[in-house]
């Protein structure tokens, strides 16, 4: 009988290449959130698959990039510590883009990391035909020699069986690091923040997704009622990025608490009213005490 495994996986690539959406999909439900917008993730997420041969962590980080602030700069400590700690590495490259500069950056650097297994993901495969997958599977081959080549799709869900397997086999012998009813070790308060942030990024201008961060002053379920009221802060670092945020006659704000409610009551299972509101922390990312409040 085989040894039952267990372990920790991350996966590595360019901005908007589906890492977040695939760990969303392998844990069953959504625990990391998404975005177009570079360096959404900010902590090191964990995710956890079960299956019966073995318990996969899945751990999803920001990307590598070049800092500029020092929230930035925190953001790559975090990604080198993480990469220097799991059991395998996937690389992420989508079906429907040619390998560039980016991606041979990202494989050169998890070259360094030698107690790890690497893997290559093709994800995006639902996008391109069969012929094109097929091209995409032997230029990623000939990156590097990996320990399996696999191509998934996040959202039709072709492979992913087959990716837990592989995960599976290469994690060490090991019993269940986790309870196996347990899906992440983020807290309640953690993923409704994040819920909000993930609804204020879209449609932001391009400075603006780095500049916001949510924290909580108090939530909890009413008595006597199936209402669970939310009071969130929504931080920016200037007064001209608070307008935005609010919109022409709290309109965008409006939007943002709408879509946020949305997937908050999704998770709680239960009716929501939240309020947010707008406050300003000038720099906030390149300030340590700032950056301490707001729990980064």
């Amino acid at each position: 009988m085989n040894e039952f495994r267990s372990g920790f996986v991350t996966f590595v690539g360019r901005p908007n290449v589906g890492k977040s959406t695939l760990t969303n999909a392998l844990v069953g439900e959504k625990i990391a959130i998404t975005s177009s917008k570079p360096q959404t993730t900010r902590r090191a997420i964990r995710g956890i698959v079960n299956t019966e041969a073995a318990q996969i962590i899945l751990v999803d980080t920001p990307g590598l990039h070049r800092p500029r602030t020092l929230l930035g700069q925190r953001l790559n400590h975090l990604v080198e510590n993480t990469l220097g700690q799991v059991d395998v590495i996937g690389l992420c490259i989508p079906a429907n883009e040619k390998i560039g500069p980016g991606d041979a950056f990202i494989n050169e650097q998890i070259g360094e990391y030698r107690r790890s297994k690497l893997i290559v993901l093709v994800t995006k495969s639902e996008t391109v035909s069969r012929d094109a997958l097929a091209k995409q599977l032997v230029a990623v081959s000939e990156l590097r020699e990996w320990a399996a080549i696999i191509p998934v799709s996040a959202v039709s869900g072709e492979q992913l069986e087959e990716l837990k397997e592989v995960l599976g086999s290469l994690l060490p012998a090991s019993q269940a690091l986790y309870p196996t009813d347990m899906a992440t070790e983020e807290t309640l308060e953690e993923r409704i923040c994040e819920l909000i942030r993930e609804a204020s990024l879209e449609d932001s201008r391009e400075e603006l997704p780095h500049s916001l961060a949510v924290t909580i002053d108090e939530m909890g379920k009413r008595e006597d009622s199936n209402i669970f009221d939310i009071h969130a802060n929504l931080w920016v670092e200037r007064d001209s990025q608070k307008a935005i945020i609010i919109g022409k006659g709290g309109s965008r704000l409006k939007q943002i608490g709408s879509e946020a409610r949305v997937e908050i009551e999704k998770l709680l299972g239960h009716k929501v009213m939240l309020r947010i509101h707008v406050k300003v922390a000038p720099d906030w990312q390149r300030d340590p005490k700032q950056l301490g409040r707001l729990g980064m």
